[in-house]
């Protein structure tokens, strides 16, 4: 298959990376670094996807949530320190020193402090009773993470990179290997018995993973679980936006180019081969190797022929499913609001059974506690957001879909009241977006998050790494190995622009 288009193929490159989320900026500017020829095609007018941000009426909201990691400064596993540091950028961080205020049934108040001892404090005054096991779950989390840590995380499919990271670290590594195929859920069950107990810690998987501790990799948890207590969650300041633009930025200082308002339609084919990418206006580029930042089901079911879909593929949509999408509601309210002491990241849940429901668990970030800079003075931002389905929202007419919106927020601002009496009364700026503007604006197939297990998988074995089955093509970002989450796509953007370098003798 070749490109309609009448255009005549612009100059040629090393390597085409369609979409400028996290994972695909970290894959472009790292193999600008190793003097590839790089092109960036976005089809918004920023970058960032949903690590980017939108301004409205004096406020500078983020897109997605608040709550970053990999912004450390010790270790391997600060990826967005690593990835800024490789084009000469940086950014101002403000740590924040609790990760997460829980709001959970039976008034199950807490909150994970950066200091671990004392989250497990905290916890153990709760479950008294299960002081040991919570000590054992956690320290086992701790050794995950210090496998990962002391390693330099790049290309799985790279052979040479595993030999010289074995002989180096071969503990490290056969303990990751151990880990590789378990869920959280079977780890936590053997240290722990009290069922409220074990629904918390499904609420600290799904709060990042979308799934519960059953469904969610051992090895991802590791990684969350501990690293918000070493490297912690630092906020950039100018909001989570400022990422993608300075990388952005490096990639041009180091010669690779980013273009807007460039919308692929379709990858190329020549002899089974990628070889380039249409845009909407007919425009057409050509490259050694083209990576795909959209989601797998985006890829190889609007971007190359349907009827072309690799089995391999087709397999792996039998094991992974859509995550949700989400209902974002972005507020600004009067500071008064806000008492001292308020935390950064909460989430609120009345009841456990409704942990997964449609708008079940509500998800809270107010940047303004950390960068005071991002709202008008005597302002905070209030983003709520709670999982939600396209499917709620399809086949309604605009009175009928304004009308839904306007519905759920009220619904959303009943429920925040909870936490923040009077919150009605103090509401100066109110927007909602819906699964139909995720899809819309970030180009993602129904809004989604990011795939999620369809059923019980053996943790991390079934996702795919970079390389697809079709020569010349990868995939980086939440639809590769290790998922979700913004480290998770650095990480894959890491591994992606690792394999490629290889592969083109870089």
């Amino acid at each position: 298959m070749t490109g309609t288009g009448t255009a005549i193929a612009t100059q040629d490159y090393d390597v085409i990376v369609i979409g400028s989320g996290m994972g695909g900026l970290v894959t472009a500017t790292q193999l600008a670094t190793k003097g590839a020829k790089v092109l960036v095609l976005e089809k918004y007018l920023i970058p960032g996807g949903s690590a980017g941000y939108f301004e409205r009426k004096g406020y500078c909201f983020d897109v997605g949530a608040s709550m970053i990691f990999g912004f450390g400064t010790e270790g391997t596993t600060n990826l967005l320190t690593r990835a800024l540091d490789a084009v000469d950028m940086e950014i101002d961080t403000i740590p924040d020193p609790v990760q997460i205020h829980y709001h959970l049934p039976n008034n199950l108040e807490l909150k994970v402090h950066k200091d671990y001892d004392n989250f497990l404090e905290e916890l153990t005054a709760i479950f008294p009773h299960e002081k040991i096991g919570i000590r054992r779950f956690y320290d086992e989390c701790w050794r995950v993470f210090n496998c990962l840590n002391a390693m330099e995380l790049l290309s799985l499919e790279e052979p040479r990179y595993l030999m010289r990271v074995f002989f180096q670290h071969p503990l490290a590594c056969l303990g990751l290997v151990k880990y590789l195929p378990q869920n959280v859920g079977d780890i936590a069950r053997r240290h722990i018995s009290d069922p409220e107990l074990l629904k918390f810690i499904d609420m600290e998987c799904y709060c990042w993973s979308v799934v519960p501790a059953e469904k969610t990799p051992m090895i991802n948890a590791g990684m969350v679980f501990s690293d918000r207590h070493y490297g912690g969650i630092n906020y950039p300041k100018g909001g989570v936006g400022t990422i993608a633009q300075k990388l952005a930025k490096g990639l041009e200082k180091f010669g690779g180019k980013i273009q807007y308002k460039a919308r692929v339609t379709n990858i190329l084919m020549e002899k089974g081969r990628a070889v380039g990418v249409e845009l909407a206006d007919g425009k057409e580029y050509r490259a050694k190797r083209i990576v795909s930042n959209a989601t797998r089901w985006d890829t190889f079911e609007n971007l190359l022929p349907k009827n072309e879909i690799p089995r391999k593929e087709e397999k792996w949509q039998q094991r992974y499913e859509k995550s949700p999408s989400f209902l974002s509601l972005h507020l600004g309210v009067k500071s008064d609001i806000l008492p001292i002491g308020t935390e950064c990241h909460h989430i609120l849940l009345e009841q456990w059974e409704n942990i997964e429901d449609e708008q079940g668990t509500i998800f809270v970030s107010i940047p303004t506690l950390l960068d005071s800079s991002l709202a008008p003075e005597n302002r905070h931002i209030i983003h709520t957001f709670t999982p939600s389905y396209i499917q709620e929202w399809e086949g309604l007419s605009n009175q009928e879909y304004n009308y839904k919106k306007e519905e759920a927020a009220t619904r959303l601002i009943r429920r925040l009241e909870s936490i923040f009496p009077g919150l009605v009364d103090s509401l100066d700026y109110q927007e909602i977006g819906t699964p139909r503007t995720h899809r819309r604006f970030l180009g993602r197939n129904d809004g989604t998050y990011g795939p999620i297990p369809s059923h019980k998988l053996p943790g991390l074995l079934g996702m795919p790494f970079n390389r697809t089955v079709i020569p010349g093509l990868y995939c980086v970002g939440d639809s590769t190995f290790p998922g979700q989450g913004l480290n998770a796509v650095a990480f894959s953007g890491f591994a992606c622009s690792h394999r490629i370098a290889v592969d083109l003798g870089l």
